[in-house]
């Protein structure tokens, strides 16, 4: 029999609920979180025996939004949810990220966590709630993990921070951010600003981390009454051929990390892990005993960098702690894009390339809070060959998807209103060489790209990654990390901005030892180096192109009364899509009467511009138009001169002097100036060709007008 068990508090203004023991018993753990009416179930399965073939810790982590959690079917043709979202996978390594550092060493079973949204208030965003039924799941399970973890969104709002904002109260936030860890330290940070300072954002994190403990008292609570008995794990010892290799390869390690050219640094290294093979590898070796002594010969590799780097303050590459690699950067370098760069530090260079669209690129969403359109795309490319290998190519990873989006929202920060600069913005970064911190030369190029193109930023953006390593009370904080300072160091800690702030923070922790003072200081070291990297940039350009590219469209926007929309579409389109097909342009028409004309042609947005306002304006009396005779009659001839509508030149109005046949002055298809004198008694149109001069389309001076202006109304 199995027994129910439940905790609620009262968490940011709302009640948080945890839930196990009612649904899904047969998986090692499952909880049901559920904050206000928002409701995440988390099952959570590890195998009973390990994979001891493998070399790293087999964890996969599920984020699933159920549209019947809100009510909806799913759009397309199939009617069932299919493969995950960009949002779903971004929530998936959310989730992976603060969990992942605290499995036992050495642990191989392969784990499972499954998370799905079974009902959603659409007031509170359920990552967070995703998060917090992750850890209770964990805890409950049995598996040797180090948690719980807490987790909380962080908003800043009119000068003060908001814990859990919901849904609506986002737009007003000028931060988005949230954070995760445990009792005693943070392990993950991810968000998005509005030009914060460093002070701002440390603030945050912090203000995050104190609200979230309550979140993780309640976890202990459920665990003292629900936990299952810990799995017996030995964390196995290794120190004995550590202490072998080192005396073999040790001075091999290190000369091969004074080398500072990428390949022929991992050619050395691959020697030396070749002799350690020779030596303690025979040729009945099993996969298992292979995998301890590569994870040995790494826990080699990272003491011997680690302990270098905090003995002598000198880094991999033979840098010091803050100094940024070399840095190159190059505009306009595709003669046919809208906007390129080509951005390199380092080993590490990105090609970034903008383009520009009409509302007909925008992107629909299709989420659980309703269907948006999205008019900025980022997306980002890693391709094998930029790490010097082989693999494949066409399917976006996990990893790609997290990249361009900590890009995306470093750059959305400075891009002008969809209303100020009604475009599509798309850009594409081709990875093409890597060596540390590939998402941010892809912040650096896309702000080039974009200024390239003429896209008017509020300002340049630059990012940079950070490290740490820390032995002990002692530590170093790295600036631009290669990425062997990533895997080898205890974080990554990305950020990106304009001189005047914070626009994206994603930080990741592998201890708990991290301290207020530490993230201080790299945040600091940061800014000095965002700063130093703009710099390098604006040798490049340092300010948005005046004008767009020669190949970007041009798009012209104004507003018409909506109750004329219907008149500018046409019965099934007919009159939008006879503007389209004549003028050459592309038009759209937004529900508030927001009308758009794009095309590469300035001809082209005139021709259609001044097709609709003929629709939805009414000519003014006093003013010259253009028009074409439409039909001759005794009386005079019929013009079209407003789009639809026609006027009657009298004969007397034709030309000076009088006038025997209408036909003698005018025939039907010829295109003449006239003014629009006004209007009779019965609204009726009247217009004159005298008082113009059919050649220049100027109004004859008032001394040139003919004195009898009478007309005989037939």
């Amino acid at each position: 029999m199995f027994d129910h068990h439940s905790i609620e508090i009262e968490w940011g203004g709302r009640p948080l609920t945890l839930e196990t023991g009612k649904i899904a018993r047969q998986a090692d753990a499952c909880v049901i979180a559920t904050y206000g009416e928002t409701t995440v179930m988390c099952a959570v399965v590890s195998e009973k025996t390990a994979k001891p073939d493998l070399d790293f810790f087999p964890l996969t982590v599920n984020y699933i939004e159920k549209a019947y959690s809100a009510g909806k079917i799913p759009g397309g043709f199939f009617k069932r949810e299919a493969r995950p979202s960009e949002n779903e996978i971004l929530v998936c390594r959310l989730i992976d990220r603060p969990i992942r550092p605290l499995f036992a060493d050495g642990y191989k079973n392969d784990t499972q966590v499954t998370c799905m949204v079974i009902s959603h208030d659409l007031e509170n965003n359920p990552d967070v709630v995703a998060m917090i039924a992750t850890s209770a799941a964990l805890t409950l399970s049995g598996v040797p993990f180090q948690g719980p973890i807490g987790g909380a969104r962080v908003g800043y709002i009119d000068g003060e921070y908001i814990l859990n904002p919901n849904i609506d109260e986002m737009p007003e936030s000028d931060l988005d951010l949230v954070v995760a860890g445990t009792s005693d330290a943070v392990l993950m940070v991810e968000s998005e600003a509005n030009e914060l300072s460093e002070e701002t954002m440390l603030g945050a994190v912090m203000f995050g981390h104190g609200e979230f403990q309550p979140v993780i008292e309640a976890i202990s609570k459920l665990a003292e009454k629900a936990a299952k008995e810990p799995r017996e794990h030995i964390v196995p010892d290794h120190s004995d051929l550590q202490g072998k290799l080192i005396k073999l390869v040790g001075k091999d390690i290190e000369k091969a990390y004074k080398i500072s050219d990428k390949q022929d640094r991992y050619a050395a290294l691959d020697e030396a892990k070749a002799k350690a093979k020779e030596a303690f590898l025979d040729e009945n070796a099993t996969s298992e005993e292979a995998n301890t002594l590569s994870a040995v010969f790494k826990s080699v590799q990272a003491q011997v960098v680690r302990g270098s780097i905090i003995k002598t303050s000198k880094r991999i590459d033979g840098r010091d702690l803050s100094t940024v690699r070399p840095i190159e950067a190059e505009v306009g370098i595709l003669p046919r894009a809208h906007g390129s760069a080509l951005f390199t530090r380092g080993e590490t260079q990105a090609l970034v390339v903008a383009t520009l669209g009409t509302s007909d690129d925008e992107q629909f969403i299709d989420a659980l809070t309703g269907t948006y359109k999205e008019h900025f795309l980022l997306h980002y490319n890693f391709p094998p060959y930029s790490v010097g290998e082989t693999g494949r190519i066409g399917f976006t990873s996990r990893r790609e998807v997290g990249h361009g989006k900590l890009a995306w929202r470093a750059v959305r920060a400075v891009l002008p209103s969809h209303e100020e600069f009604p475009y599509t913005l798309r850009a594409v970064s081709e990875i093409t060489e890597s060596n540390g911190s590939s998402s941010m030369a892809t912040v650096c190029g896309t702000s080039l790209a974009f200024m390239d193109a003429g896209v008017p930023l509020k300002a340049p953006v630059a990012g940079i990654a950070m490290g740490l390593i820390k032995e002990g009370d002692d530590f170093a904080v790295l600036s631009d990390i290669l990425g062997d300072e990533d895997h080898l160091g205890d974080m990554d800690f990305k950020v990106a901005g304009t001189e005047d702030g914070i626009t994206s923070l994603q930080m990741d922790i592998k201890i708990t030892g991290i301290t207020k003072e530490i993230m201080e200081v790299a945040l600091e070291q940061a800014k000095g180096g965002r700063v130093h990297i703009l710099g390098e940039m604006s040798k490049a350009l340092s300010a948005s192109r005046a004008e767009l590219g020669e190949f970007a469209p041009r798009i012209e926007s104004f507003k018409i009364p909506t109750d004329k929309i219907r008149e500018v579409i046409g019965s099934g389109g007919k009159v939008i899509r006879e503007i389209v097909e004549k003028t050459g342009a592309k038009v759209s028409i937004e529900d508030d009467g927001t009308v758009k004309v794009a095309s590469s042609a300035a001809k082209e947005i005139e021709a259609a511009v001044k097709w609709i306002r003929s629709i939805t304006d009414d000519p003014e009396v006093g003013e010259i138009y253009q028009g074409t005779v439409v039909k001759t009659v005794d009386f005079g001839a019929f013009v079209n001169f407003f789009g639809a509508r026609d006027g009657l030149v009298h004969i007397s109005q034709l030309t000076e002097g009088r006038v025997a046949k209408t036909t003698d002055v005018v025939n039907e298809g010829d295109k003449v100036w006239v003014k629009l004198m006004g209007f009779d008694d019965r609204g009726k149109v009247r217009l004159s060709m005298k008082v113009v001069d059919q050649e220049s389309g100027e109004e004859i001076t008032a001394g040139e007008k003919p004195a009898n202006d009478d007309e005989d109304d037939d």
